[in-house]
């Protein structure tokens, strides 16, 4: 917002504003010098000294009167103080009676304040000062109005000649402690340029520290109450309305309109909700201890008129923002708005947006809790996904889920359109490593080795995503849906796994009729149940005892959520405990868990290779002949039974081979990963059924 500013006539022609008196005076061409003479330098012929005492106290006391509104009198002078800019000192005649003199320069600082406080209220009158500074000037010209009444008064006694020099005194002492409070204040806050809240703070200090002074204290008081109007009036309408209506930057709430909302759905490092408004330094001090509250009340405000919901807090006479004091009615006002803005807030992103039906669409699908599409999805989609991942066409992914979706129980749910394909071209535990914000524990043997594997296909980085739209982004965020993703990655390839090995163990089972003593196909088919076993076992853990358990426990507490900070707050403690439960954030571990599903994969990949290596199955179409068949048939099966289930040594031996190098490499990995999950379940108790379960296998093995 553009600020007006003054006239420039104001300034350039201090005479309309009365600083007359500010004008350095030139020295006259003989350079005479205000000296014992002085009258003579001020158009008297006489100097004071050579008058009667009684006519020198009428004198005197004229001048003085002239002096209090900072005017030079015919033997008072007004002198700038060096290196004190807008500080002047009274001098008078050095001729007058001594007693006259004393009791002058006891008034003199009164006159001088005068001279100070009047400049000020010129100077911060002006519009470039904002309007705590325009509050606080019109209650000091308002003061002043007093002051000059008293002055006048003043002079109406001595024009009834009822006013003596100590009778001046005396009228002029309850004025005195005032002025001078207020000009230890405008010094001060001259001295430092300061505008806003920083001057209602100085206010505050100075008021504490006059607690003595009843009189003193009380003015000061109600020079905050009327400094601070203003400054109510823009914290009134943030906490009402949740707009700032602050055109001098005064008020201690920020914006950054640089910062979009957008960039919540796009951006992991997203600052929107954080810095879109944000506490300044110098907070008043009577607002210290609510800051937080106003600035979360005005937010939620604005989230709500963003979202087109015209809501405004209720308000009433006795809910105005127009004073503080020690009755705290300000803080009851606050507290009343910030309950209502909060309610508002969640009840509309709970109920017109369905937060809880987002949150579960999302773990039916990125959790894998519903995962009868999946299967769907990766029979159709197998061949797209076994390319590298530049050769992959999201699009055609996208198609196939969709189809997916709309042929399986996932067409009822009316969420599944927010579900999208994307492709990673980085491994898990690469991925890891580049979020900063993740606290990953690498130690340095696994930290030089998280390389990417050469063979890397669409099976370790395809990932879903979710189309969340303003306000729900505030919850979901871009940086919410990458920790759900992260876990996606980790769950899919685990399905992966078991869909492999399960169609290793169905060759397996294929060959149980067959007589397969002497082979190593019994040896084979320990070995896929084990495996089998292990990522059961780890599929179990990371779903029915981590994502489920955890699941819950924040479904029950966003539902008692009195406001949507908490309900941010406990929607990303879910997934950071899952991420840490999942050891995502335990590198070491993870790496592990990749290497036994790779050696799993191989082994599958492979399976077939061994039982046809260590076996010769029947040609099919011998096998088909009726169960009676006929004499020649049977004759035959009678003579090659012993021969048809053996094979050459040479493929035996190569059989057995790689079956026992399977078998010793899985073994290695699962021992050494069981002793890896005892020591950390000391540290992470999550981790203690993970590696019961470990040892237990390793014990059959």
């Amino acid at each position: 917002m553009e600020v007006s500013t003054t006239p420039r006539w104001n300034v350039d022609r201090p005479f309309l504003t009365g600083r007359f008196h500010q004008e350095i005076k030139v020295s006259s061409s003989n350079g005479r010098a205000h000296s014992a003479d002085a009258a003579s330098s001020l158009g008297s012929e006489n100097p004071i000294g050579s008058y009667h005492a009684s006519v020198q106290e009428l004198l005197v006391i004229e001048d003085l009167l002239s002096a209090l509104v900072g005017i030079e009198g015919q033997y008072t002078s007004i002198k700038r103080v060096r290196g004190k800019e807008g500080h002047f000192t009274f001098q008078i005649d050095s001729s007058m009676d001594l007693a006259l003199q004393e009791m002058a320069k006891r008034i003199f600082p009164l006159c001088e304040n005068f001279l100070l406080i009047n400049q000020f209220v010129e100077s911060r009158s002006q519009l470039k000062n904002g309007l705590v500074n325009h509050a606080f000037a019109a209650a000091l010209r308002a003061l002043l109005l007093d002051y000059q009444a008293m002055v006048a008064q003043l002079e109406h006694q001595f024009r009834l000649g009822r006013l003596s020099v100590q009778g001046f005194w005396f009228y002029c002492q309850p004025m005195m402690g005032s002025m001078h409070a207020l000009s230890t204040v405008i010094e001060k806050a001259a001295a430092d340029n300061l505008a806003g809240s920083a001057v209602l703070n100085l206010l505050q200090s100075q008021a504490k520290a006059m607690a003595g002074d009843h009189a003193v204290r009380s003015l000061l008081e109600k020079m905050i109450q009327c400094a601070s109007s203003a400054y109510l009036g823009i914290l009134e309408r943030w906490v009402y309305e949740g707009v700032i209506d602050d055109p001098y930057g005064e008020f201690f709430i920020a914006e950054n309109k640089l910062l979009q909302k957008e960039s919540l759905t796009q951006d992991y490092n997203a600052k929107y909700w954080r810095q879109r408004y944000s506490l300044k330094d110098g907070v008043p001090s009577f607002l210290t201890d609510v800051a937080g509250t106003i600035l979360t009340t005005g937010k939620y405000l604005n989230v709500m008129r963003e979202c087109g919901h015209s809501v405004q807090v209720p308000q009433s006479e006795s809910s105005k923002l127009t004073s503080f004091g020690s009755n705290h009615h300000y803080l009851e006002c606050i507290k009343t708005a910030y309950n209502f803005a909060s309610s508002e807030l969640l009840n509309l992103i709970k109920e017109k947006y369905d937060l809880v039906g987002k949150l579960r669409s999302i773990k039916h699908y990125l959790l894998l809790d519903q995962g009868d599409f999946l299967v769907h999805f990766m029979d159709i989609a197998r061949d797209e996904l076994a390319k590298k991942p530049d050769d992959i066409s999201v699009e055609k992914l996208q198609s196939l889920l969709d189809l997916a979706l709309r042929t399986t129980a996932a067409a009822a749910d009316p969420l599944h359109e927010g579900l999208m394909c994307c492709v990673e071209r980085i491994s898990l535990l690469k991925r890891l490593g580049t979020l900063k914000d993740i606290e990953v524990k690498v130690p340095a043997a696994v930290g030089d080795d998280l390389e990417d594997p050469i063979s890397i296909t669409g099976l370790e980085t395809f990932s879903l995503s979710y189309k969340v739209q303003w306000p729900l982004s505030i919850v979901i965020s871009r940086k919410a849906l990458t920790k759900y993703q992260l876990i996606f990655r980790l769950l899919f390839h685990c399905k992966h796994v078991n869909r492999q090995l399960c169609g290793a163990w169905q060759v397996h089972q294929g060959v149980r009729a067959l007589n397969t003593k002497g082979t190593s196909i019994c040896r084979s088919s320990l070995l896929c149940r084990s495996m089998l076993k292990f990522i059961n076992s780890l599929l179990h853990y990371l779903t029915f005892e981590v994502l489920e358990p955890n699941w819950h426990v924040m479904h029950a507490r966003i539902q008692n959520a009195k406001s949507i900070d908490e309900v941010i707050q406990y929607h990303d403690f879910f997934l950071e405990k899952c991420l840490k439960e999942c050891l995502l954030l335990l590198p070491e571990l993870l790496k592990k868990v990749e290497r036994l599903k790779a050696i799993c994969l191989q082994y599958a990949a492979a399976s077939q290779w061994l039982i046809a290596s260590s076996i010769s199955i029947p040609d099919p179409e011998s096998s088909s002949i009726g169960p009676l068949g006929s004499e020649k048939s049977r004759s035959w099966r009678s003579r090659n039974r012993s021969q048809g289930l053996k094979v050459t040594a040479d493929k035996s031996a190569a059989a057995t081979d790689s079956l026992l190098k399977f078998e010793k490499e899985f073994n290695s990995e699962l021992q050494s990963l069981g002793p890896i999950l005892s020591s950390n379940s000391q540290a992470e108790p999550y981790l203690t059924h993970l590696a019961q379960w470990i040892l237990g296998v390793g014990n059959e093995q």
